[in-house]
């Protein structure tokens, strides 16, 4: 693939040589040249130096024969405004935008960005990581977000089957995790469900 990333900090130049690692031609834009310095000395892509919002400088970088765009600066502004520009100006097919307000997350998901927003990871990761809390996993699919969270069997359903599981409209259940750690997908429908099982459950976040 040709793969434009703006912005080449940890995790700009970090993308860079692995992408460059697995053989895909990459391009690295960035408003400051000294950031450049960050890439390994085995990265064999391009570098452009410029305002990652300004025409010229994207088709300069690029752009215009890319398969994919990935925006991580700093700034969540340029990253959005160059997300757009990569979409809706010069109709990249992928367009990957980290961004790092969580109320911004889901609007920019509607026209075909995939964002990341590491605020939501962390404190899925944290809040998922102590003993007695389950806030979700999430997961992404495309330009969709899919949140899975686990929940105790209803009592009255024990020495029932999957089959027979009532779920909330916005909910689907995913599969069934018993004592022992050994996951049941929901496909397995005439599994008999016992009173220590947890309910996988899939919910679409945007």
């Amino acid at each position: 693939m040709n793969i434009l990333i703006i912005g080449c900090r940890k995790a700009g130049s970090r993308l860079a040589s692995i992408l460059c690692r697995m053989n895909h031609d990459v391009s690295v834009l960035d408003k400051e040249e000294e950031s450049f310095d960050r890439l390994d000395d085995d990265f064999c892509g391009i570098t452009v130096a410029g305002v990652p919002i300004d025409l010229d400088v994207l088709r300069n970088a690029g752009i215009e024969n890319c398969d994919a765009v990935i925006c991580v600066t700093p700034n969540d502004n340029v990253n959005i405004m160059a997300s757009q520009m990569a979409k809706e100006i010069f109709h990249v097919p992928v367009v990957i935008c980290r961004i790092y307000d969580p109320s911004r997350e889901e609007i920019f998901s509607h026209i075909g960005i995939h964002t990341v927003c590491p605020t939501n990871l962390t404190v899925s990761s944290i809040c998922s990581a102590l003993a007695d809390t389950d806030i979700g996993e999430y997961m992404a699919f495309g330009t969709s977000t899919v949140r899975f969270t686990t929940h105790d069997l209803p009592a009255q359903m024990a020495g029932g089957t999957m089959k027979e599981l009532q779920m909330e409209p916005e909910h689907q259940l995913f599969g069934v995790l018993n004592s022992k750690g050994l996951f049941h997908p929901a496909m397995e429908r005439d599994y008999i469900l016992r009173e220590d099982d947890r309910l996988v459950v899939a919910s679409m976040v945007h």
